[in-house]
């Protein structure tokens, strides 16, 4: 198993597979399907890959800044987060202790919804994809063991009675005219569970089930593609997955729909080579990052009103520069941006620009004047090594605007638990309670940056 950390560390791959490797990955580059929130149109535009450096003259691997899963010829690599490098090779417990806090980010994303009920993540292998796949394998399982989605859908079918409507132009074309007039062309609506969704459930098991080693999600999958027999085996987009509603009555379904996406969006998988071992699911930790604080903020701090990527305004005149603070923050008639960097940053008190580079501190400037605020914030994740409470402030007098003092501070954010690396450590079977203490600590630091 080989463990990558954005931008860190470095580590050797089989010389005969080093160049396939590279093929393969841009393959999956060019065949990813193009989700408008995971890639930025700058990704979009390149056609060599960008999930990992390859340093051809040594030979080794370098990960760039996507996280998640990568099985080639027999080989894992796991992409984990730069906020976790300690400067030495993680432990196998270290590893699922990360993806423990991957899924608890992913938990809190708007766009995903994550189940948060009891599963057996310790006893897991140190595998983020194994451990995504167990979730929604188990989760899909008991829902459709108590209920399977069905909808209304529009049927055409030859009956020996009249059921909904006699289509007619069907009954004289392949009824009267071939003397078959005592068969009924009719169409009706039925409420059937071979419908778009249940497809779409029934082929990203199959998807998982050639690829997961894990057999209790074996099982759990085997179950799904069971209870879903009478379902066509027909392969499912995501796009078609998203334009997929519910009404309350099936509300509990849109936990499968979104893991289902999830999958199709960021994973591939397909016949390179005759060889159905290749897999990779990978995800820019920026947007994660982005995500988590906004969904947090949103679901957990009900002081604060949170509106993400607004984006009304432009920094010029003809409109060809538009504005995209991550976060706009409202807290009674008080207004805010809040623009989240996942960077590692400390400030030191002899930096004179207090740790905010130059690029953020004008980035900040032109969020603040088009948005008419005087207050921004930036949000740094801590680290597993180091977190700091103290502010960095900056102030800034617009000589334009009647000499109006705009402020910008930024803040670590204690999204770690650090108790959770601890080999004696007893952790729990939920990401709820194993994270319990630091949500409370996030809540907290929030509510300190906005001096509430």
């Amino acid at each position: 198993m080989i463990n990558l950390f954005e931008y860190k560390n470095k580590s050797d791959f089989p010389h005969q597979y080093f160049d396939d490797l590279e093929v393969f990955l841009d393959d999956i580059w060019a065949k990813r399907e193009k989700s408008n929130y995971y890639n930025t149109e700058e990704d979009n535009r390149v056609e060599q890959q960008r999930f990992i450096q390859f340093l051809h003259k040594t030979k080794t691997l370098k990960s760039n800044k996507y996280v998640g899963v990568i099985h080639f010829k027999e080989q894992t690599i796991n992409l984990l987060p730069k906020i976790f490098y300690k400067g030495e090779e993680p432990t196998e417990n270290d590893v699922k202790t990360i993806n423990k806090h991957i899924l608890w980010w992913l938990s809190y994303c708007r766009k995903l919804k994550f189940p948060n009920y009891v599963s057996s993540l310790n006893k897991e292998k140190a595998d983020f994809f194994e451990i995504l796949v167990y979730l929604f394998s188990k989760y899909t399982r008991e829902l459709l063991n108590s209920a399977i989605y069905q909808n209304y859908s529009d049927v055409n079918e030859e009956l020996s009675y009249v059921k909904g409507r006699i289509d007619f132009p069907a009954y004289i074309k392949n009824n009267l005219s071939r003397a078959r007039n005592h068969k009924v062309s009719c169409a009706f609506d039925a409420f059937i569970m071979d419908n778009e969704f249940n497809r779409g459930v029934k082929y990203v098991s199959k998807l998982l089930l050639s690829l997961t080693k894990e057999d209790q999600s074996r099982r759990f999958l085997n179950d799904i593609i069971f209870i879903l027999n009478e379902v066509k085996g027909e392969p499912v987009s995501s796009d078609q997955m998203k334009r997929m509603s519910f009404n309350p009555m099936f509300s509990s379904f849109e936990t499968i729909r979104d893991y289902c996406i999830l999958f199709l969006e960021n994973s591939v998988s397909f016949n390179y080579k005759s060889d159905l071992k290749l897999f990779a699911f990978l995800l820019p930790m920026e947007y994660v990052f982005e995500d988590f604080i906004f969904g947090f903020i949103d679901k957990e701090i009900e002081d604060i009103k949170a509106k993400a990527q607004v984006s009304k305004n432009y920094l010029d005149v003809d409109e060809n520069f538009k504005l995209k603070p991550d976060l706009f923050l409202q807290i009674g008639d008080r207004k805010c941006i809040a623009d989240t960097k996942y960077k590692i940053v400390y400030t030191d008190e002899t930096d004179p620009k207090k740790g905010i580079s130059q690029n953020d501190l004008y980035q900040m400037l032109a969020y603040a004047v088009r948005n008419n605020v005087d207050e921004v914030l930036l949000y740094y994740p801590n680290t597993i090594t180091r977190y700091q409470e103290k502010v960095s402030e900056i102030k800034i007098v617009d000589e334009l605007a009647g000499s109006k003092t705009i402020e910008i501070r930024s803040h670590q954010l204690p999204i770690i638990n650090v108790n959770l690396f601890n080999q004696e450590f007893q952790g729990t079977a939920t990401l709820t309670t194993d994270f319990l203490q630091t949500k409370l600590e996030l809540i907290k630091a929030i509510k300190i940056t906005l001096q509430l």
